[in-house]
């Protein structure tokens, strides 16, 4: 029987992190369930073929929004990386640190721990920048960052433009001041994209503590009102990973739920139309899902 200390559902940017800095001290052993692909190829190192793994099966889940009732009803594609790596191995590698006032509402709201304050140090320690403003950035961390070229004419047009607009101006959009127009970051490393699985999962499976599995997570297993391990398919056999102290959720912000749902997590109205055994009656799980629209220029 499969069996660690932590089993880890999804190889995406969370799970990669989560198996690196888990197996550091070589205490515990970790067990990473995936089922998507390899990373390795041109259509996902590339930068330049960014858009076409999110037309792919092969790479991506293909999700789909309910009807939009602002957007008149429309249907809105939902990309999710279905491969190693998960969606930091599709996306367009633009690097953007969540806003400080939001994590400052956040703990006005009572999150303790998660001020701006708090976190700041946490993104230093995972970053390595090629630039940015000293005390504000990290580098020398796993996840490298590298700045716009600023030489490109269509970078100073582009600022130019945001400029004239009334826009202000920023050097470092991670750095002290968040809002403006400034040089993009994408996380690039020698013309190549350096997703989670470069950062973290391939120097985390390089340790005698670390393995992938690579299948499908149907549902955690969960005895005595506590999670003891995650039942996979792998090539059409069912078999259960053992975790001996905890199993971690990290399937993407629509299927972790989906996994949850389907372990009686969730809405026990809505599961037992499935007939699903409730293990715990969750109302906000799969529900309140927010997305931000996205502009091309």
């Amino acid at each position: 029987m499969l069996e660690a200390d932590f089993v880890i559902i999804g190889a995406g940017s969370a799970g990669s992190a989560m198996a690196y800095r888990l197996s550091e001290d070589g205490k515990y052993s970790v067990i990473v369930i995936e089922f998507g692909g390899s990373d390795i190829g041109p259509l996902i190192q590339m930068p330049s073929a960014l858009s076409i793994p999110l037309n792919m099966s092969l790479y991506d889940w293909g999700f789909a929004s309910e009807p939009e009732p602002h957007l008149g009803g429309r249907v809105l594609a939902t990309p999710r990386g279905k491969v190693i790596g998960g969606s930091s191995s599709i996306n367009g590698m633009v690097y953007v640190r969540g806003h400080a006032r939001d994590f400052d509402h956040w703990a006005e709201q009572g999150a303790t721990g998660w001020r701006f304050a708090d976190v700041l140090p946490y993104f230093k320690r995972m970053e390595d920048s090629n630039g940015g403003e000293n005390g504000w950035r990290g580098h020398d961390g796993p996840l490298t960052v590298q700045r716009g070229s600023r030489t490109n004419p269509l970078y100073g047009a582009f600022v130019e433009a945001g400029r004239q607009a009334g826009f202000e101006l920023t050097d470092d959009y991670n750095g002290a001041k968040q809002e403006g127009f400034g040089p993009m970051e994408q996380t690039i490393r020698g013309g190549r994209r350096w997703s989670a699985a470069s950062a973290y999962l391939r120097p985390a499976l390089r340790r005698k503590n670390v393995s992938l599995i690579k299948g499908l997570a149907r549902r955690v297993v969960i005895e005595n009102q506590r999670a003891t391990g995650v039942e996979i398919e792998v090539r059409k056999r069912i078999q259960v990973v053992k975790a001996r102290r905890e199993v971690i959720v990290a399937a993407s912000s629509i299927n972790s739920p989906k996994i949850l749902m389907l372990s009686g997590i969730g809405p026990a109205e809505h599961l037992r139309e499935y007939g699903i055994q409730v293990v715990a009656d969750r109302p906000g799980v799969g529900r309140n899902l927010q997305d931000h629209m996205e502009l091309y220029i």
